[in-house]
């Protein structure tokens, strides 16, 4: 069976070291959330997550969910492990004091939820979307929605969900056919079928609220007539409590490829009770406001799926002896080496490494920038960081999901024929990683969102955010020559995503298809610039601390500054073949007829 500890001590460099997560204690409201309290939470965090729910993790996706008369069970010991999350108080850790919250940074809630999707995936889900729901309601709802139904959204008693997607209609949401009647009471009745409804029927708490994109009898056509609804499974009493069962079923369970152990839903609205979110017809509005924040969430399953399998790789590779190494033998008292010695095993053990340390440095620094978005006194550094958080969220959501699949990939390729078994629980991580690149909107339609929306609005304002600390990164760090090996592959890198931007820019103003052709190869590109633009960082903090005399540090902070040398070495050459895959142009795809498929 894998198992899995938090990387506390990757965890703290990144935040102490490399971000000052001191800062956000001045910002308001954040005054209590000291490096001390960040340590005291991490620490309790990586508990609980190795201790309860990484235990759960194979024999939840072995027994997975059950389904019977449009009831839903988790899997065995589920329910208690939630039982001990909401006791634990973890549910309202970043959430509003006015509704029950500590109010604690939402870069915590980043680096707690890289724990959880690292230990049980399909559980973390459960909790993630009902804080994604509170989220939208709190944003968008109306007081008296937000004083009745936060309360148990914040203290766990009650779950939550997003529907959107309906047998006919993915990611094209203008086609949706669910309809809203109003009921002449201030509520609405809701009827249609939704799918793939993550949480959507289960025993873990004793209500769920479902936000239901629907359209009003008299709505324009496409997304511009599309509202958002709040549809509870059972209807609350005056007092809160759950009440009459509300017309809201769970027709079937999907059998899926990977997290089995949450139940992934077909929800039948049939003349179901609702209430508006939002204004009429800006659903969508209301709805990306969930669905953002889900983004970022899902590039942190990525990151937590590439960490479990990676530690459990190294575990493997340092035991598993077979063949000698290359030069000499390393282990002359046994039959063979430990397969770490070999250099196939240790680049592809280094390049996870090195995406694993650089993600999860990329993720808590956009997870700061949505805590300056909110709280920073100024409202020019509030802008600021709500652009780079804009311009950030696809990437974060398709970089991290794709290498976060390339990881486990690689960490199951070390097992070798056991790493395809479920013994070593290797191919759990690999079945459950493949669905992060396709939910919370696939990671093409990130790649155009990137290309299509975010890099033309004002201007390339949003793009701007990110170029200019970059730059500015990058002629501080010329300034050492000892960071020359660093320094230059990132401005070479750098240069080539400008190049690239410039070019689609350009000939998409010709033909949209160069846009479509570019997006992907543009987002990795960006992605990898970033991930340098992290290592620059984190190699420059690590060698601060080695030259303050961390002695008893010494070997960490080295290891830091060895897998940036990887990365650079490595891993960042790779943005000189996406720039040129971009140059290429949209010709050789869309030049060849349906017909020769």
């Amino acid at each position: 069976m894998p198992t899995y500890k938090a990387p506390l001590d990757d965890m703290r460099f990144v935040l102490h070291d490399v971000l000052d997560v001191a800062q956000l204690s001045a910002l308001p409201g954040y005054e209590e959330a000291t490096p001390d309290l960040i340590d005291a939470i991490l620490e309790e965090a990586g508990r609980f997550c190795a201790e309860v729910l990484q235990p759960l993790n194979q024999p939840g996706d072995a027994a997975g969910c059950t389904y019977e008369q449009g009831e839903v069970k988790a899997p065995p010991g589920f329910k208690e492990a939630y039982q001990q999350y909401c006791a634990g108080g973890w549910p309202a850790l970043t959430a509003d004091p006015k509704y029950g919250g500590q109010g604690m940074p939402h870069l915590m809630r980043s680096v707690v939820e890289e724990m959880m999707c690292a230990s049980n995936l399909s559980f973390a889900m459960y909790p993630g979307l009902a804080h994604g729901a509170y989220h939208a309601m709190h944003t968008h709802g109306t007081e008296e929605l937000k004083d009745k139904l936060l309360p148990k959204l914040v203290s766990g008693q009650w779950g939550g969900t997003m529907c959107l997607t309906e047998p006919h209609a993915g990611t094209d949401l203008g086609i949706i056919t669910t309809k809203a009647v109003p009921a002449g009471d201030g509520a609405y009745r809701l009827t249609g079928t939704k799918i793939f409804i993550s949480a959507g029927e289960h025993d873990l708490t004793e209500n769920i609220i479902h936000l239901v994109l629907a359209k009003l009898p008299d709505a324009p056509g496409g997304t511009r007539g599309i509202s958002m609804f709040m549809v509870p499974k059972f209807l609350p009493t005056d007092e809160g409590r759950p009440g009459t069962r509300n017309g809201v079923t769970c027709g079937s369970i999907e059998h899926k490829m990977g997290i089995k152990g949450n139940a992934t839903c077909v929800l039948n609205f049939d003349n179901a009770t609702g209430w508006m979110v939002g204004d009429a017809n800006k659903g969508m509005r209301a709805m990306f406001t969930m669905m953002n924040g889900a983004r970022l969430g899902v590039g942190l399953q990525g990151l937590g799926l590439g960490e479990v399998a990676y530690q459990n790789a190294v575990a493997y590779a340092r035991e598993r002896l077979q063949g000698r190494s290359l030069t000499g033998a390393k282990n002359p008292g046994g039959p063979a080496d430990p397969i770490i010695e070999h250099p196939a095993v240790r680049q592809g053990l280094l390049r996870v490494k090195a995406l694993n340390e650089g993600n999860r440095a990329f993720a808590y620094w956009i997870g700061m920038h949505i805590d300056l978005e909110h709280r920073h006194p100024d409202p020019a550094r509030r802008a600021e960081s709500a652009d780079l958080v804009a311009l950030m969220t696809p990437v974060i959501k398709a970089f991290l999901t794709d290498t976060g699949f390339e990881s486990t990939n690689i960490a199951l390729q070390t097992f070798g024929g056991h790493g395809y078994v479920r013994e070593y629980g290797m191919e759990q991580f690999v079945r459950d990683a493949r669905i992060a690149p396709i939910y919370e909107g696939t990671n093409a339609v990130q790649a155009m969102d990137l290309v299509g929306r975010k890099l033309p609005e004002g201007m390339g304002r949003l793009l701007r955010r990110f170029f200019h600390p970059v730059s500015a990164e990058v002629e501080a760090s010329r300034a050492d020559p000892a960071l020359a090996e660093f320094v230059e592959p990132l401005a070479k890198a750098f240069e080539r995503l400008q190049q690239a931007t410039q070019g689609v820019a350009m000939r998409s103003m010709a033909n949209p298809d160069e846009a479509g052709a570019a997006a992907e190869d543009y987002l990795h590109l960006l992605g990898y610039v970033t991930l340098g633009y992290m290592w620059l960082r984190m190699v420059k903090a690590a060698r601060a601390r080695l030259a303050a005399g961390a002695d008893d540090r010494a070997a960490f902070y080295e290891a830091k500054v060895a897998t940036g040398r990887f990365y650079f070495a490595k891993v960042l050459p790779q943005v000189h073949a996406l720039a040129a895959r971009i140059a290429a142009g949209a010709t050789t795809v869309m030049s060849v007829p349906v017909d020769a498929f």
